[in-house]
């Protein structure tokens, strides 16, 4: 009978322990929950934009929640399961006022019933080196999210899709005095200097928060994106609804998401009732908003026939929505810039079309699409400029082509979702590296 030859003594001792294997091989997911009033299946921007990365963290480095609303951004009355799972994260939906978004008392008794039974569900979830990443749906929930942190002894996120209350203030959509403003400020502060890092969507975004009393090594610059699988360029002939808006249609000019009151839509009424008589043009607008609303009303009112209104489209249907315009629009207010960061320019440029920004003309997205020539800025009110660059472009169909082509090569340099993710692995796991250092210190103490 043969045997098989035993180690040595050097040898044995130089072997790992059977403990020490399983150590090696398995270290447990990193808690991450993620705090916003919307989630899957809402078809908000800040709820793709966390459905997206959720699904694109991988379930090997991260134990993933989220803590949201049973709403719905569109359908107040929703009521979505209180449990529920997705990919890998265990959704948890918190009962929140229905009033909707129409009238702003209703939205802020929303906003306070969301505040506290959020804050509830966070401190039954969160643990001791958990990382809470909070967006900004409420306004300030950063606030809570930062209290809840303290208390449990976890680490904090902030995930800044816009700065409030700022963005109420330019917009003079709150009317409080003074020195209520001063305090949301001051918490708001507070906040950002409580997290371990303050994610921002744009350089604008980085600069005015470089001015508030936040440390700076905190800050991280994560632009939003696009899924480059998901949205790829296609020929306008190829698109449902491009085929189904009619033959003698030859230029179309799309707007899709949300059209709030950080947006201009006056520009995109003149243009449109300045080629209200010329054949062949069609603004096409796909999605909500409060803008959208009064868009709507202003085109029946001039009997417009070169418009056309479509809700929110499933997101299986958004690569044929985007590929339906030869060209699409992003706006923003000038008096938003640095505030707000219009995520609607990824899907664009994934799309390959042309863009047309309206806005500042020194603003961030007017920098980036003009430097890479893959569209048009527009300045706010210029609806004169706006109608003479549709009739150059649809003039010139060879540089609409080129266009299109530089803007997915633009895209594919900077804004695609793998990108992102990379970048959200990273903090996600030096944040945790922060908080493993903490604990050893402090066993090292206890010793």
């Amino acid at each position: 009978m043969a045997f098989a030859p035993q180690p040595s003594v050097q040898e044995k001792s130089a072997l790992p322990s059977p403990q020490c294997a399983v150590r090696a091989r398995y270290t447990p997911p990193r808690r991450v929950i993620f705090v916003n009033r919307y989630f899957f299946p809402d078809l908000s921007a800040t709820s793709q934009m966390l459905t997206d990365l959720v699904g694109a963290l991988g379930r090997e480095r991260f134990e993933l929640h989220v803590i949201c609303s049973r709403q719905r951004y569109h359908d107040a009355s929703a009521r979505l399961p209180a449990h529920e799972l997705y990919e890998q994260a265990r959704i948890h939906r918190c009962w929140s006022a229905r009033f909707g978004r129409d009238r702003l008392r209703g939205r802020a008794l929303d906003y306070v019933s969301f505040f506290v039974s959020s804050t509830l569900a966070l401190l039954r979830l969160a643990r001791r080196g958990d990382i809470i990443v909070a967006m900004t749906d409420p306004p300030l929930i950063s606030v809570c999210a930062a209290i809840v942190a303290q208390v449990r002894g976890a680490r904090l996120v902030n995930w800044l899709q816009d700065v409030f209350p700022e963005v109420a203030i330019a917009l003079q959509a709150v009317p409080l005095p003074h020195w209520a403003m001063r305090s949301l400020i001051a918490a708001r502060n507070w906040s950002l200097r409580a997290a371990d890092r303050n994610v921002v969507l744009g350089i604008g975004m980085q600069r005015f928060v470089s001015r508030l009393p936040v440390p700076a090594d905190r800050q991280r610059l994560i632009e939003n994106w696009a899924d480059a699988a998901a949205v790829t360029p296609r020929p306008v002939q190829w698109s449902e609804l491009r085929r189904s808006l009619g033959s003698g249609v030859r230029f179309v000019i799309g707007y899709a998401g949300n059209m709030g009151r950080v947006h201009d839509y006056r520009t995109l009424l003149g243009a449109a009732l300045e080629l209200d008589q010329e054949p062949g043009w069609l603004f096409l607008f796909v999605g909500g908003g409060a803008g959208m609303g009064a868009l709507r009303a202003e085109a029946e009112r001039h009997g417009l026939g070169n418009v056309r209104f479509l809700p929110y489209q499933a997101r299986a249907q958004l690569p044929d929505s985007l590929a339906a315009a030869d060209a699409h629009v992003t706006c923003l207010q000038p008096r938003l810039e640095g505030l707000v960061v219009p995520s609607k320019l990824y899907g664009i440029l994934a799309a390959g079309r042309p863009v047309i920004v309206i806005g500042d003309l020194d603003g961030e997205q007017a920098r980036v699409v003009r430097s890479a020539g893959c569209g048009s800025v527009i300045a706010c009110g210029d609806s004169t400029g706006l109608v003479d660059e549709l009739r150059r472009m649809r003039s010139e169909p060879e540089w609409l082509h080129d266009a299109g082509q530089r803007a997915r090569a633009l895209f594919e340099r900077r804004y695609t979702l793998a990108m992102a993710a990379r970048k959200w692995r990273s903090v996600l796991g030096q944040v945790g590296e922060d908080a493993g250092d903490v604990r050893t210190e402090r066993s090292s103490a206890a010793r």
